[in-house]
C-alpha cells in the first residue's frame, strides 16, 4: 500500500509539473528562455518613409521597430504614410500579417516578424498652361455650377453675381463694371476715360472666339490701377480702357474695349466645369508676373524671367539660368517636353518656351511631338515629369484671335484638345500614380476682381528692358518691380489622390509647380520665388485615394459660334 501511494503521489507531482511546464508554454514562452513575453518586430521597406504604431503601445516604427509583450495578446500595427509631404500611399502588409488594410491584428503567441511596405504617391508629374484666360473670365459662374449641379457650396471668390445670398462668403453682389469709353471721341482718338463714360458690365460671351485684349506689363499695370498704374493700391479699373486702346490702335472691331468684361460659363466649357468642381481647383492661384506669356513662361520654366518685363528680343543668346529640366537631368530622372505644334502644326514648328534657354539645345531628344504623349501612356513610357506645350500655330491654345497670325482661336477646340489629353491619362495604367495640372500662362488682359499678390522676388534683378512709354519709365512704385503676381487663373488639378470639390485658398502663383516636382523628387530650389511657394500637396489625400476610379466628364463641344465682328 505504501509503495503504491508513493507511486500515486510522484504521479499526480509529474503531472502537476507537465501542466504547468505546457501553461508557461502556452503563455509565451520565448525560445527555452522561459520569459512570459513575446516579442513583435516591424520593417518598413519601400522607397518612401512611412510609420507604424502599436497598440498597446511599444512599437512606433522607424523610431523604435520592437517590443516586447505579454504571452497570448492581441497586438494592433496601424501603418500610416506620414504628411501629405512625404508623398507616401500604403503598399501592404507582408509576414505575420497580411493584406492592405491600414490596421492589422495578431496574436503574439511566438516571435512575430512583420513586414509593411510604402511606396510614392506620385510618380509622374503633368503641367499644363493653355494660353491667355483670366479666372474670372472662365471660372466666375462656377459657383451657380455647383449650385445647378448638387456640389456642396463652399467658400470661392468668383463673380459675385453667382454667388448665393447666403451661406459661405463671399455673398451675392452687383456684376463688376468697368468705365468705359466717352462716346464722344470715337476712332481714330484714343479711348477717353471721363465722367460722363457709360459703365461697361461683366457680360456672357457668346462667341467662342474674340479679339485680343492686350496682358502686356503696360496693359497690366492700367488695370491694376486707370489713373495710378505704379501705385500699390489696386482700383482694377482700366480693364476696359487697356482693351479699347489696343483696338483702336490695332484695328479691331471692338473699339469700346467692353469684351474685357466678357465671361465664359459652363454651356460653353462643360468639360473644365466638370473637373474643376470634381477635382479641385483655387480661387487664389496667379500667373508669376504682372505681364504677357513669354516673361510668364520663362518663369514656369526656370522661376524667373531674368530681368524680362517683355519677351526676350529675336535673335537673343539662349538664356543660361537652369531649368527644372537641368535639375531633373541632374538627379537622373526622366522627363519630356510634349510639342503640340511638332504633331499637330503645317509645317511643323518647334514652338516651345525652352527654346528661350540654353537647356534646349543640350537636350534635343527629350523635345517629342504631344502625339508622343498618349503613345507614352499606352506603353507605360510615361517620364517622370512631363510639360506639354499647347497649340500656339494650330489654333488649340485657347488663345484670343487675332494673334499670332491664327485668327479667332477657338476656345472650344483648345478644351477639346485638353480633354483628349487628360482623358487618355484617366485611362491608361498611368493614372494610380500621376497628377495632371492644368492652368494658363497668363490672364490675357480680361477683368478679375482680385488683384496681383504681393510676392518674393525671384533673384534680386529688377526689369531691364522696359519700353519708351512704359508707365515705369514715368514713375515709381510697388510694382514696377518683381516682387507681384500676375493676375489670378483658372487651375484644375486632376489625380486619384486630388480631394473631391477641392478649392485652394492658399494664396500662390504657378511657380508652385515647380515647388510640387522640387519636393516629390529632392530637388533644390531655382530660385527664391519658387522657393517660397506652397508644395500643392494641399490639393491631395494619399490615405483614402478619392478617384482611384475616376469619374466620367462630359464631353466637350466644338459648336459654338465663332465670330470676331461682333459683340457678344
Amino acid at each position: 500500500m505504501g509503495i503504491h501511494a508513493s507511486a500515486t503521489r510522484l504521479f499526480l507531482l509529474s503531472a502537476c509539473l507537465l501542466a504547468l511546464s505546457l501553461a508557461l508554454g502556452c503563455r509565451g514562452v520565448v525560445g527555452s528562455s522561459g520569459n512570459s513575453t513575446v516579442q513583435v518586430s516591424v520593417t518598413a521597406s519601400g522607397s518612401v518613409t512611412g510609420t507604424v504604431v502599436s497598440s498597446p503601445a511599444g512599437i512606433d516604427c522607424p523610431a523604435t521597430c520592437s517590443a516586447d509583450f505579454p504571452g497570448g495578446s492581441q497586438v494592433t500595427l496601424t501603418e500610416n504614410p506620414g504628411a501629405p509631404s512625404t508623398f507616401s500611399t500604403f503598399g501592404g502588409w507582408g509576414g505575420a500579417c497580411m493584406g492592405s488594410a491600414a490596421s492589422c491584428t495578431l496574436t503574439a503567441n511566438a516571435t512575430e516578424n512583420v513586414t509593411a511596405t510604402f511606396n510614392p504617391a506620385i510618380n509622374h508629374i503633368i503641367f499644363m498652361a493653355q494660353e491667355n484666360r483670366g479666372f474670372e473670365h472662365y471660372f466666375g459662374e462656377l459657383r451657380q455650377y455647383w449650385a445647378n449641379n448638387g456640389f456642396p457650396d463652399q467658400s470661392f471668390n468668383g463673380l459675385p453675381q453667382f454667388n448665393p445670398v447666403s451661406g459661405s462668403p463671399p455673398l451675392q453682389g452687383p456684376s463688376p463694371t468697368n468705365l468705359g469709353c466717352d462716346p464722344a471721341f470715337p476712332p481714330p482718338a484714343d479711348c477717353t476715360v471721363d465722367a460722363i463714360s457709360p459703365q461697361v458690365t461683366s457680360f456672357h460671351m457668346i462667341s467662342m472666339c474674340e479679339e485680343n485684349p492686350s496682358p502686356s506689363w503696360n496693359e497690366s499695370h492700367v488695370d491694376y490701377n486707370l489713373n495710378d498704374p505704379v501705385s500699390g493700391a489696386a482700383t482694377l479699373d482700366g480693364y476696359v480702357y487697356a482693351a479699347a486702346h489696343d483696338a483702336r490702335s490695332l484695328g479691331y472691331f471692338d473699339t469700346a474695349g467692353e469684351r474685357a468684361m466678357s465671361y465664359y460659363n459652363s454651356t460653353d466649357l462643360p468639360y473644365y466645369y466638370f473637373m474643376a468642381s470634381n477635382f479641385a481647383t483655387s480661387d487664389s492661384w496667379h500667373s508669376p508676373t504682372m505681364s504677357r506669356t513669354q516673361p510668364n513662361r520663362l518663369y514656369m520654366l526656370a522661376a524667373t524671367s531674368a530681368g524680362h518685363a517683355y519677351p526676350p528680343p529675336s535673335g537673343s543668346a539662349p538664356l543660361t539660368n537652369p531649368t527644372i529640366f537641368d535639375l531633373l537631368q541632374a538627379a537622373d530622372i526622366t522627363w519630356k517636353v510634349y510639342v503640340t505644334d511638332l504633331s499637330r502644326a503645317n509645317p511643323q514648328v518647334q514652338d516651345s518656351a525652352l527654346n528661350f534657354f540654353a537647356t534646349a539645345g543640350k537636350y534635343p531628344n527629350n523635345i517629342v511631338p504631344s502625339d508622343q504623349f498618349i503613345a507614352d501612356l499606352s506603353n507605360g513610357t510615361l517620364p517622370a515629369v512631363a510639360y506639354i506645350e499647347p497649340g500656339y500655330n494650330a489654333g488649340l491654345d485657347e488663345h484670343p484671335g487675332i494673334d499670332d497670325g491664327v485668327p479667332g482661336a477657338n476656345i472650344q477646340l483648345g478644351a477639346e484638345y485638353v480633354s483628349s489629353l487628360i482623358n487618355g491619362l484617366m485611362q491608361s495604367s498611368s493614372w494610380k500614380d500621376s497628377v495632371f495640372i492644368l492652368t494658363f500662362d497668363e490672364f490675357g488682359g480680361f477683368y478679375d476682381g482680385v488683384a496681383p499678390a504681393s510676392a518674393v522676388s525671384p533673384d534680386g534683378i529688377q526689369p531691364e528692358d522696359l519700353q519708351p512709354g512704359d508707365v515705369c519709365t514715368k514713375g515709381t512704385g510697388p510694382t514696377c518691380d518683381f516682387v507681384y503676381t500676375g493676375y489670378r487663373l483658372p487651375l484644375i488639378v486632376v489625380s486619384p489622390f486630388t480631394k473631391k470639390n477641392y478649392v485652394s485658398h492658399t494664396v500662390a502663383d504657378y511657380t508652385a509647380w515647380l515647388k510640387l516636382v522640387e519636393a516629390r523628387f529632392g530637388l533644390k530650389s531655382l530660385t527664391q520665388r519658387d522657393a517660397a511657394q506652397f508644395d500643392m500637396t494641399e490639393f491631395f489625400d494619399f490615405v483614402n485615394i478619392p478617384w482611384a476610379t475616376p469619374p466620367t466628364p462630359p464631353a466637350q463641344p466644338t459648336n459654338g459660334p465663332c465670330y470676331l465682328d461682333k459683340l457678344p
